[in-house]
């Protein structure tokens, strides 16, 4: 049987297109794949079966008399629990959260995806409200890489990378308040793109304000981005749409492209040797392809303390309304920062909204000389499955191991991973893209040169051998 889960949003167009394969057809293929790799890897807190094969029979019609809608009309998405899907809970991670409700009400990029034909798979799983950078929860468990199932996926949109890495859907919507779609996709092989802050809009608003955005986790990330990446009223935030597409902006390259790379941010972080030589082999490949490298560093220190203090009054104001019995429901860590939340005071949190302002004004004039920065995007890769921090690091929170990430939620810059081989383990490494605010079509269009220059592994499965989907 021919494994349609194999082929990207782009191909299974082209294959209705011609006829050669149809939505229900590859809608239970992929229900398939997602039902295999469930017991293992635990990437979705629930199927929403019945809802697909509505949703693809209608679309196979649609192709069968010519007349399909949309941009995405038959192809299978999956969402993270964090955004609304309507008939359907979104429990966000939480024992605290019923499932009773009316729940009839779509995300905005939600609501985009069904205009455009989309069929919904299920919702994938999330750590607690996604306040962390791994995906376990008290309510739905521990999400596994899809190499190696004793390892973490990431997170916080650790379940949205697991099946889009295992071929259980194409496309996935992710969240990323600090890291949540760039820190999954690295660790499980796959491209993830948080877009600038108001591309893609957001509701209801999140406890963790500005910090948070929604982009797609998918090889199609263009496509995904022109459906999505339009306002919607109830995000007053929303940036209005930009002329043209993503998608046809893609072509042009690197050449001549002034890109900064950064190993290490100056020192401040270190890194794996195995993370280390996969980035820089793939930065080499930047300048083969005649981008003008450079190695240098951003003129900024660690903003960590600032972005605690953001994001910790953010979990504080998202429980506070919690009784002392339901909050002990709390994953122990969200609790252990929403204590510390708590304790800020206004002023506090006005210091770091100006880390914040001051951080924004470094980059800004950073990209008047370069068009990207590139980092790795992880120091490590995955680690042990069920930990908020590697085993030895003497860590404390998941910060410490992401300060390639979260920098760029608080100047809401946009920034993508894209795969660029592996470690002495064979575990996947990341390499992050960044550019000047309103620039993510050419955080895309350089992503889009390595994969057409080989330097992103093919599409396919990885992990096969560790994960075996039913087939």
């Amino acid at each position: 049987m021919q494994q349609l889960t194999d082929l990207t949003a782009v191909q299974l167009l082209a294959g209705y297109r011609k006829g050669e394969f149809g939505p229900v057809e590859v809608t239970e293929q992929a229900l398939e794949r997602a039902r295999g790799i469930q017991p293992e890897v635990n990437a979705f807190v629930r199927l929403t079966e019945e809802d697909a094969l509505v949703r693809a029979r209608a679309s196979q019609e649609r192709w069968r008399r010519g007349e399909p809608v949309g941009l995405l009309d038959g192809v299978p998405v999956t969402v993270k629990d964090l955004l609304l899907l309507r008939g359907h809970p979104t429990l966000r991670g939480s024992r605290t959260l019923s499932e009773q409700g009316r729940w009839d009400e779509d995300a905005p990029s939600v609501a985009r995806l069904r205009e455009h034909g989309a069929v919904f798979l299920g919702k994938t799983t999330t750590p607690e409200f996604g306040w962390k950078g791994v995906t376990d929860s008290p309510l739905s468990g521990v999400t596994r890489n899809p190499h190696d199932p004793a390892r973490t996926a990431g997170g916080s949109s650790g379940g949205s990378a697991a099946a889009v890495a295992l071929g259980a859907g194409p496309l996935s919507l992710g969240t990323d308040g600090g890291g949540s779609i760039r820190i999954p996709a690295a660790f499980c092989g796959i491209f993830g793109l948080k877009p600038t802050y108001g591309r893609v809009p957001l509701y209801p608003a999140s406890a963790f304000g500005t910090l948070s955005h929604a982009g797609p986790m998918t090889r199609d990330a263009a496509l995904l981005l022109d459906v999505i990446g339009v306002p919607d009223a109830r995000d007053w935030s929303a940036l209005p749409p930009v002329p043209g597409s993503f998608t046809e902006g893609l072509k042009g390259g690197v050449r001549g492209l002034r890109v900064a790379y950064s190993p290490t941010l100056g020192g401040q972080v270190a890194v794996r040797p195995g993370v280390a030589a996969a980035v820089r082999r793939a930065v080499a490949r930047l300048a083969d392809l005649g981008a003008f490298v450079e190695e240098t560093d951003p003129d900024f220190s660690d903003p960590v303390e600032a972005f605690h203090t953001l994001w910790f009054s953010g979990a504080a104001r998202l429980t506070e309304r919690l009784s002392p019995a339901r909050r002990q429901l709390l994953d122990p860590g969200l609790r252990e920062i929403c204590a510390r939340g708590a304790r800020y005071s206004a002023l506090d949190y006005l210091a770091a909204v100006d880390v914040r302002m001051d951080l924004g004004r470094r980059m800004g004039r950073f990209h008047e000389t370069y068009d990207l920065l590139v980092t790795p995007t992880l120091p490590v890769t995955a680690f042990e499955a069920g930990a908020e921090v590697p085993a030895g690091s003497g860590l404390r929170r998941w910060t410490g191991w992401t300060p390639f990430t979260y920098p760029f939620n608080l100047t809401q810059q946009p920034a993508a991973t894209i795969p660029v081989g592996t470690d002495e383990d064979g575990l996947p490494v990341g390499m992050q893209l960044v550019a000047a605010r309103h620039r993510d079509g050419l955080v895309l269009r350089a992503a889009h040169a390595l994969y057409e220059a080989g330097v992103a592994p093919a599409v396919g499965h990885p992990g096969r051998s560790a994960v075996s989907p039913a087939r």
